[in-house]
């Protein structure tokens, strides 16, 4: 039992019905109900980007290329196939925040309120009142931001950011329009952005004064190696660190991130001067200003040109010894700098293997790593994303899962925050007015939220381990991290409040204010709770892409059924929905 603060109301009903699923469990063991995800496998000639060949077999691919299926894009995919259907998205117009924030600008304040109002129109694809009767299709494009937003972290928890909402909404259309581009490129406009500047305090760096006592920051430097481009250890084709002697070979020491800071000297933002350099960093900057959306310029004044900057050494690199001599101007030694990172060899499996762990699964075997790895150092195309992106998505251990690797150790933990917009994928929400109020803050019941990390490390590592048989196991499970006490229960009371309150027709007093997000049950499930088996299988498509066990189908036909289909079939479509979401089979994507 809980109480909810929210409605002042128990909540005990729902936590009994979701007991349900495990007090039936002897009964059901008994009668001998798997308690297995039912397998989506075939065999054939066919490759892994043939198809799809059933309505599980696309729900499942959009589930891990876009922020849910829906019948609509179910129908589509199988009309179109999988290579169509990625022309078509990298072809669709890129959504951006920015001009969101421009619109809603003119007629009040915008803070991080309104960016996160723009990114849910933007990835649920929702009607966007700032320019209609654009509604927004480029899924792929939108998932993939989100992914590297993970990776590439920026937040809003920065003291310098928290009412800067252009400059991280112009910092993830950043992100969205490098989605499909170079790594390369993507590394520069990560470097050159302000909001990058502000959080990892690279804008205004400075070169040495002994006089003064300043030295170089070292923090943009350190964390462009660690956690954007190559890692702490040197990593072969596949992704597993090389050994010597049995231990792993550093990729760069102190030397090296000090040879980056001093090139990484000489930045500010667009409207600062040479003379006010040392204080601009410190200066009030309009929100809606350039300084905070374009990228930074440089000031050779305070650029380092008399050091010799110590950087990466690897096989085939193209500064002898790795050392850029000095002399360059600021962007000269820049270009160079980021030259010097994006081709070296760890680049590959590094990003390969995180923007697998963001799509599709948490231990992607070596030899998946190393096929993404080679497409990303194809040498004609060093790097492209939209290749690598077909590549995690269309590869056989993707699009087969687990019925071709280890069962067990295959798929990975549910973000939080997807599930809400999961759910509101397939129940074509909408508001009055076009707009978004989401009343809380997320990261209060769902630990997360877009640009919302709490640290650059973001929400979770990607090399955490769950203590217990995971760590056991050698195995990593990065969404664990913030599945706390606290979110564990938190995130079902979220999820409670909105399918249960936040429909059309609702009477909640919260649900009348035209700018709340209210779910249209009756256009989308209510017309297949007459048949719980029925509305079972359309949440297990949906949600669960066909891979609901038969146990748990079992469960939830029995308790629907038990259920009067009261309120034109209302009651049993929340019911199904909060059961769904809150099972420990959805909560691990396959």
């Amino acid at each position: 039992m809980h109480i909810d603060g929210r409605t002042g109301g128990l909540c005990r009903p729902r936590r009994i019905a979701a007991l349900a699923l495990l007090c039936a469990a002897p009964l059901l063991q008994a009668q001998g109900l798997s308690h297995r995800p039912d397998a989506i496998w075939r065999h054939g000639f066919e490759a892994a980007s043939a198809g799809p060949f059933s309505d599980a077999e696309a729900a499942r691919f959009l589930n891990q290329a876009t922020f849910g299926a829906t019948l609509g894009d179910i129908q589509h995919l199988r009309q179109v196939g999988y290579e169509t259907w990625f022309a078509e998205q990298f072809a669709e117009a890129p959504s951006y925040q920015a001009p969101f924030l421009d619109w809603a600008g003119q007629t009040a304040g915008v803070y991080q309120q309104q960016r996160l109002e723009a990114w849910l129109i933007n990835s649920v694809g929702l009607y966007d009142p700032s320019n209609p009767p654009r509604v927004h299709k480029d899924q792929l494009r939108q998932r993939v931001a989100f992914a590297l937003s993970e990776i590439f972290v920026v937040s809003d928890q920065n003291p310098g950011l928290e009412l800067q909402a252009w400059a991280t909404a112009s910092w993830y259309d950043m992100l969205a329009a490098n989605a499909f581009g170079r790594y390369r490129d993507l590394l520069e406009g990560v470097t050159l952005h302000p909001a990058m500047g502000v959080y990892l305090s690279m804008v205004g760096n400075r070169k040495p004064d002994t006089t003064l006592n300043i030295r170089p920051d070292e923090n943009y430097a350190r964390e462009i190696l660690q956690l954007f481009s190559i890692g702490l250890k040197q990593l072969d084709a596949n992704g597993l660190p090389v050994l010597v002697a049995g231990q792993p070979v550093p990729t760069y020491n102190q030397n090296t991130v000090r040879g980056f800071a001093h090139v990484f000297t000489g930045w500010n933002f667009n409207d600062c001067s040479t003379a006010a350099y040392p204080d601009c960093v410190g200066d009030y900057h309009a929100p809606e200003s350039s300084a905070m959306r374009d990228p930074m310029l440089p000031f050779e004044a305070y650029h380092d040109t008399t050091t010799a900057k110590q950087l990466l050494v690897y096989p085939n690199v193209a500064l002898p010894g790795g050392l850029l001599q000095p002399g360059g101007t600021a962007r000269q030694e820049l270009t160079a700098a980021l030259d010097n990172i994006a081709a070296h060899p760890n680049v590959g499996p590094f990003i390969a293997r995180q923007l697998i762990q963001r799509l599709v699964t948490s231990n992607p075997s070596p030899a998946y790593v190393g096929r993404v790895a080679a497409v990303f150092n194809d040498v004609a195309a060093r790097g492209d994303l939209r290749a690598v992106i077909k590549a995690v998505l269309l590869d056989v251990e993707a699009r087969y899962g687990y019925s071709g690797v280890n069962t067990d150790r295959y798929g990975k933990l549910r973000e939080p925050w997807l599930k809400l917009v999961q759910l509101w994928r397939i129940t074509a929400p909408r508001s009055v007015n076009g707009r978004i109020n989401l009343l809380i803050n997320p990261s209060q019941s769902y630990g997360q939220a877009p640009l919302r990390s709490p640290s650059v490390f973001n929400f979770f590592r990607p090399g955490f381990q769950q203590p217990g048989e995971i760590r056991d196991l050698g195995l990593v499970s990065p969404e664990f991290q913030i599945a706390t006490d606290t979110m564990l229960v938190a995130t079902p009371n979220d999820l409670d409040w909105r399918i249960f309150y936040f429909y059309v027709g609702s009477s909640y007093s919260y649900a009348q204010d035209p700018d709340q997000l209210l779910m249209d049950y009756a256009a989308t499930l209510n017309p297949l709770a007459a048949d719980p088996a029925a509305l079972v299988e359309r949440l297990n498509l949906l949600l669960m892409s066909g891979q609901m066990s038969p146990f748990m189908r079992d469960v939830l036909v029995t308790r629907l059924t038990a259920l009067t289909n009261a309120n034109g079939g209302r009651d049993r479509v929340q019911h199904a929905l909060y059961l769904v979401l809150n099972s420990p089979e959805y909560s691990i994507q396959k």
